[in-house]
């Protein structure tokens, strides 16, 4: 995807979107990163998928997108079936989860504003951007915002390697390619529609999880053993020894 040029695109979306998407991306992965157990970072993604019903219920809202009473229960039924997939073999028990609410407030605080900021995003630049595609610039934006995080505060030392960066290279290019997909849909395609469809993704992801690690998540085991983000550049850097 080529570089917008910045002074063509609508000032009010530029800078919502920088916004808006920047605080997303940090509110996700300091959410996990403060979740203190394999469940709560569990729970608290149930929490931020709770965004594409927002999303939905924003496309209805603000930007006059037509619907009918069976969004409804369609949407309890999509929330259902995400809390059943990301409960996993252990099932759901509320009083667990009222109680990981409360003792790790933080994080479960971070991916609920996350999933309001998500959809507020996917609103604005479906509404505001006029066609114009500003997703390199929230992700350069991200990229630095991070960087600022991980020099202001204590980190483990770096140590790359050729499977390190293999791996980050595809990460990098698997979730460029997303961000990049997801923004041509909001700004040319149908949101609601999209929004639905997303509900798909714990189930891939589990999948995908199942078939190549076959071992529980890595970003669960990071928010198992992470205090904020303070092990993931030694994820990225090929230092597993603390995950064991």
């Amino acid at each position: 995807m080529d570089f917008p040029r910045i002074r063509q695109i609508p000032k009010g979306y530029l800078l919502a979107g920088c916004l808006l998407f920047v605080s997303y991306e940090i509110c996700l992965a300091l959410s996990l990163g403060y979740a203190a157990t394999r469940h709560q970072a569990i729970e608290v993604g149930m929490v931020n998928y709770l965004w594409p019903s927002l999303t939905i219920l924003f496309a209805i809202l603000f930007n006059g997108q037509k619907t009918n009473w069976l969004i409804v229960p369609g949407l309890l039924l999509a929330l259902v079936g995400v809390c059943w997939v990301l409960g996993g073999d252990n099932g759901l028990h509320y009083d667990e989860i009222i109680n990981n609410i409360t003792t790790s407030p933080l994080s479960y605080f971070l991916a609920f504003i996350g999933a309001f900021i998500w959809a507020a995003y996917c609103t604005v630049t479906n509404k505001y951007a006029r066609g114009f595609n500003g997703i390199t610039v929230f992700v350069l934006l991200t990229g630095a915002s991070l960087w600022v995080y991980y020099f202001l505060t204590p980190q483990p030392e770096m140590v790359f390697s050729t499977p390190v960066m293999i791996k980050l290279i595809s990460a990098a290019f698997t979730l460029g390619f997303a961000y990049a997909a997801w923004n041509v849909g909001i700004l040319h395609g149908n949101v609601t529609i999209m929004a639905v469809g997303s509900y798909f993704t714990p189930v891939l992801s589990s999948a995908l999880a199942a078939v190549l690690a076959q071992r529980p998540a890595v970003v669960l085991v990071l928010a198992r053993r992470a205090n904020g983000l303070r092990r993931f550049p030694a994820l990225l850097a090929g230092d597993t020894s603390w995950l064991k």
